[in-house]
């Protein structure tokens, strides 16, 4: 009885490090990426004569260089702030799929820069 008790355990920490290799990955991916969205904004917002869609192709670069499968109709950009303090608000809304043996789910993501102005 002992055996079968120290072997499930075994089993049950193994699992729980397989779902970890799963799930953390995504999970930084989406940490870093919102971090290039703060600075996309932060240049967007310095810099008023930046269109929506250099900011639009800034984003999608750092998706494609994180691995992100985002459509340019998942992005949101908005200009905010008054004449004199130029801002920009930048989001982006996407899902990452998540197969585990016998489960699947979808890890879903929204980060924006943060940044609406003051």
């Amino acid at each position: 009885m002992g055996t079968v008790k120290a072997l499930g355990g075994v089993l049950l920490v193994i699992g729980v490090i397989y779902c970890c290799f799963q799930i953390i990955p995504p999970e930084l991916t989406n940490y870093s990426f919102q971090d290039d969205l703060r600075n996309i904004a932060m240049v967007g917002g310095a810099n008023p004569h930046e269109t929506d869609q250099e900011i639009l192709d800034s984003i999608m670069k750092k998706a494609q260089e994180h691995q992100i499968a985002l459509a340019p109709e998942q992005v949101t950009i908005l200009r905010i702030g008054t004449p004199g303090a130029p801002a920009v608000y930048v989001g982006a809304d996407y899902s990452v799929p998540v197969s585990l043996p016998g489960y699947s789910f979808a890890l879903h993501f929204t980060p924006s820069s943060g940044n609406r102005g003051m």
